[in-house]
């Protein structure tokens, strides 16, 4: 069995998923995308078993992703998965989909539209990107003054993301949000990601501790990997404060190294363990 690993920046998680297929024995190839110019009518991956995406971009990701699917080359994950967890209205789509219980989610295309969307809903909001992670645009409008200038500047920046309007209810979590990984069919830890800031991911410094694995997390979890078809992924769920919890996100290229302070869970070896497993299946 020979797999390729797909990245660029080579951090902590790939350097313990490359570890973990040492110990078995597993023959791979670390690519660096950056690197990669590929004919589309020629199959440069025939000695691949399969291919685990750990890109940091998310466009990267796509492209190679549906390249390898014509290829018949199995992925984790698999484009499908990629192409709705990178788009956080498809994501929207698919977890109301499933019935899911999500913050209150509007989308728009006009700004006028947007704003009377916003102006039922409620302030304060959170407009997002449709694409992006790292809490990166993330930005709370407490009045009609703010919106107005958000969506001001994203018209001007232009570009086709900027002209869809992506806007959430805020929820008054307790200083933290809950981040789960799925890996197939179980879920292998959950962490609570606290902050003093509204925004708690670790990317902006947010601190990991354990957080208790109980059915509903376990459940919504598995559901909301199930609705957008993923393989290993990680799910961002938010507590309420009248006791609810809501699913957020979902992430198709899961960092773990805050949990690794927080979980003696082998992430890394139960990541490359699901690989293994679903590539003897597609052989």
């Amino acid at each position: 069995m020979q797999i390729a690993v797909l990245c660029s920046r080579v951090r902590v998680e790939e350097k313990l998923l490359f570890c973990a297929l040492r110990e078995r024995d597993v023959e791979f190839d670390a690519i660096d995308v950056r690197r990669l110019a590929l004919d589309v009518a020629r199959n440069d991956f025939t000695q691949y078993d399969a291919v685990l995406i750990r890109c940091l971009s998310h466009s990267r990701a796509f492209y190679l992703s549906r390249w390898l699917k014509g290829l018949g080359v199995r992925t984790v994950n698999r484009h499908e998965s990629i192409a709705v967890c990178g788009d956080k209205l498809l994501t929207s789509f698919a977890f109301q989909e499933a019935g899911l219980p999500i913050p209150r989610t509007e989308f728009a295309f006009d700004s006028d539209a947007m704003i009377e969307a916003v102006e039922a809903m409620g302030y304060p909001v959170v407009f997002k990107p449709l694409h992006g992670s790292w809490g990166r645009l993330l930005a709370k409008a407490n009045d009609r003054c703010a919106v107005e200038a958000l969506l001001e500047h994203k018209k001007t920046l232009g570009g086709y993301a900027h002209a869809i309007f992506y806007a959430q209810e805020y929820v008054s979590k307790p200083g933290r949000d809950i981040r789960a990984l799925v890996v197939g069919d179980d879920v292998i830890y959950a962490v609570w990601r606290s902050s003093d800031h509204w925004i708690t991911n670790t990317a902006t410094g947010g601190e990991t501790a354990p957080c208790p694995l109980t059915d509903e997390i376990r459940d919504l979890s598995l559901r909301a990997a199930l609705a957008v078809g993923g393989d290993v992924v990680a799910v961002d769920l938010l507590e309420t404060g009248d006791g609810r919890i809501l699913v957020n996100e979902v992430n198709h290229t899961p960092e773990f190294h805050g949990a690794l302070e927080v979980t003696d869970v082998d992430i890394a070896g139960r990541m490359i363990d699901f690989v293994l497993r679903v590539t003897e299946e597609h052989a």
